[in-house]
C-alpha cells in the first residue's frame, strides 16, 4: 500500500469523552479514526476477562472482525490499595450500573470511610489494544499513574473518577494536585490513558501499515 495513506481506524467505544481524548492524541498521525456508529454499530463485549489486558484484548477483537477494519480498544480503570486492588475492572460499574459516574464515586468514598490518607494510595491503569482486520492483536499499550483517594470530590471535570484521584508522583508539577482540576493537556501528560497513548503512537503508523 501507499505508505503515505494509513488504513481507517475503529475505535470499539461509544464513550464521548474517551473519543475527545482519543482524538486529540492521535489524529496528528494522519490516522482516520472511526466511531460505530459510522460503520453500523458494533457488538456489545461481555467484559469477563480477570485484567485489563483481557478485556482490552477482546473488545478489539470483537470489533475488528465485526466489521472486518483495523480496531482500537481500551479498557481502564482504578486500583486502590486499601481496597485490595478494587474497583479494578469493575471501576464503570461498580456501584451496579455501568458508568454511573456519580454513583461510583460514592460507594467509593463510602468503602474508604475513616481510611487514612497514607492508606488511601491508588494508581488508574489503561491498557490499548490494536486488532488486525481478522481479529489477531498486533499491539499492546498500558499506562498508569499514581496518586491517592481525596476524602471529598475536588475540580470541576468530572470524568470518572477523576474528582476524587489526587495525582502524586514526586518531581512532577502535576503532583499534588486532583486530575480533575488539570487542563486537558496537563492530563494527557501524566495520565494512565494518555502515557497508555504515547506508548501507541510510538508504534501505530508501522503496525498500520501491515495492511
Amino acid at each position: 500500500m501507499n505508505d503515505q495513506v494509513l488504513p481507517p481506524l475503529l475505535v470499539a467505544s461509544g464513550n464521548k469523552k474517551k473519543l475527545v481524548e482519543l482524538r486529540r492524541r492521535l489524529e496528528h498521525l494522519g490516522v482516520q479514526l472511526v466511531v460505530p456508529a459510522e460503520v453500523g454499530g458494533i457488538p456489545d463485549t461481555v467484559e469477563d476477562a480477570p485484567d485489563f489486558e483481557g478485556n482490552a484484548r477482546k473488545k478489539a477483537r470483537e470489533a475488528a472482525r465485526a466489521r472486518g477494519m483495523w480496531a482500537l480498544a481500551d479498557d481502564s480503570g482504578l486500583e486502590v490499595d486499601a481496597l485490595g486492588g478494587a474497583p479494578g475492572v469493575l471501576s464503570a460499574r461498580y456501584a451496579g450500573r455501568h458508568g454511573d459516574d456519580a454513583a461510583n464515586n460514592a460507594k467509593l468514598l463510602a468503602d474508604l470511610s475513616g481510611v487514612p490518607d497514607e492508606r488511601r494510595g491508588a494508581r488508574f491503569v489503561c491498557v490499548l489494544a490494536l486488532a488486525r482486520p481478522d481479529g489477531s492483536i498486533a499491539l499492546l499499550a498500558r499506562g498508569e499513574a499514581h496518586g491517592r483517594i481525596l476524602h471529598a470530590p475536588r475540580g470541576e471535570r468530572d470524568f470518572g473518577y477523576d474528582p476524587l484521584f489526587e495525582f502524586a508522583e514526586p518531581g512532577l508539577p502535576q503532583s499534588g494536585r486532583g486530575f480533575a482540576e488539570l487542563e486537558p493537556e496537563e492530563k494527557d501528560a501524566v495520565s494512565h490513558r494518555g502515557r497508555a497513548l504515547a506508548r501507541l503512537a510510538e508504534l501505530l503508523s508501522g503496525a498500520l501499515r501491515e495492511a
